[in-house]
């Protein structure tokens, strides 16, 4: 049992959410450490002395030639088999926006297959200009180890390129059907939604994150990393008015429920 597991957060040129990323893994009770992607290239070995791998929201690159490619192609040519074992050895991964792009043009995001493919893509929203605005969401039952069914949250989201799209209807639908659609955009009713701007990039079926085959993998288009604490959401100061939320700033906001249940599973606890 790993009281404090070490998670590891990624940082590269162009990241720019690694710090929210850090403390909220730190508030949820996980040892996090930041290690450059230099360094983990030139020491792949030091993967291995972590339970998680975090690649927070950014520009990683500037996006060159297409959202998150390039540190893709770093992290697939030169970790990828030691990132499969990673995650069959029982590990888990997570990707924040950038770093859900990143995880998806890696092949870990969904991995139906179990090899390193790229099965889908995060590509231009149809509204043709960045989006930077408050989402709602609802997790799904899903394969996903640490993100529980059935919640519905609200997070910003603020990406240009975040429409999941696969190679035809069928497989974007099979993802749903077989649990890999882990987080939907839903509208004012709580249904999945493709309408903007409850859905700020028209993914089909509404479909805001992904998981893997094995489970442990997770990324997301819209930022837990930016709705963590209660003073982050937008309705906090009315709702701390009203007494529905606590004075403590430190109390959880939407997003703590993806650091706390990640540091769970990392930690073994039931």
């Amino acid at each position: 049992m790993n009281a404090d597991p070490k998670m590891l957060v990624l940082r590269a040129p162009g990241i720019n959410c690694e710090r929210e990323t850090y403390h909220a893994l730190e508030l949820a009770g996980g040892a996090p450490e930041f290690v450059h992607i230099k360094q983990l290239l030139q020491k792949p070995e030091e993967l291995d002395r972590f339970q998680a791998l975090c690649v927070p929201g950014g520009f990683a690159y500037g996006d060159d030639i297409s959202s998150g490619r390039v540190l893709a192609q770093e992290m697939k040519h030169r970790l990828g088999d030691r990132l499969l074992r990673f995650v069959d050895d029982g590990k888990f991964v997570l990707g924040i926006c950038n770093g859900f792009q990143v995880l998806v043009r890696l092949g870990l995001l969904p991995r139906s297959q179990g090899r390193l493919l790229e099965e889908v893509t995060l590509t231009h929203n149809l509204s043709n200009h960045y989006e930077c605005r408050w989402v709602t969401l609802q997790t799904q039952p899903s394969r996903c180890a640490f993100l529980p069914a059935g919640l519905t949250l609200r997070w910003p989201a603020a990406h240009g390129e975040g429409r999941l799209i696969a190679k035809d209807a069928a497989f974007q639908q099979m993802l749903c059907d077989e649990g890999f659609a882990a987080l939907r955009y839903v509208d004012n009713a709580g249904n999945p939604t493709e309408q903007y701007p409850d859905n700020p990039n028209g993914a089909p079926l509404g479909i805001a994150g992904l998981t893997d085959t094995t489970g442990r993998v997770l990324g997301m288009m819209p930022h837990p990393d930016r709705a963590y604490l209660s003073h982050h959401m937008p309705d906090w100061r009315r709702r701390r008015h009203q007494g529905d939320v606590p004075d403590n700033l430190d109390s959880d906001g939407d997003g703590m429920v993806v650091f706390r249940e990640l540091v769970r599973v990392a930690r073994g606890d039931a």
